[in-house]
């Protein structure tokens, strides 16, 4: 992977999550809702395989899962912490907003 490449994934993954993590704190009036909630988004993103083994399969799909997770690559890793970076932004930004007077609803 491309020096550059890497650059524009951990932006786009930032955007994109500090984005998502933005409208639900805003809707669900959480602070740190998305933030908690990443780690799993993290295992569906790396997993090959169907969410229903979480449930009907734990004892396989969770060793599995963190096998896969512990050989990422290095611009994989920073990648989904980009994503994870753009979670704790949006947290830090609604915590701004509602301390400077704000009201979502």
């Amino acid at each position: 992977m491309d020096f550059v490449q890497l650059v524009i994934g951990i932006i786009l993954y930032f955007v994109l999550f500090f984005s998502i993590a933005f409208i639900l704190n805003m809707l669900l009036r959480s602070t740190w809702f998305m933030a908690a909630v990443y780690p799993v988004i993290i295992f569906l993103i790396v997993d090959d395989f169907s969410m229903g083994k979480y449930f009907t399969e734990p004892s396989w799909a969770f060793p599995k899962v963190l096998g896969m997770i512990t050989e990422l690559k290095l611009f994989d890793i920073l990648i989904l912490s980009g994503g994870f970076a753009g979670t704790i932004a949006a947290g830090i930004v609604i915590r701004m907003l509602r301390k400077s007077g704000y009201q979502m609803f």
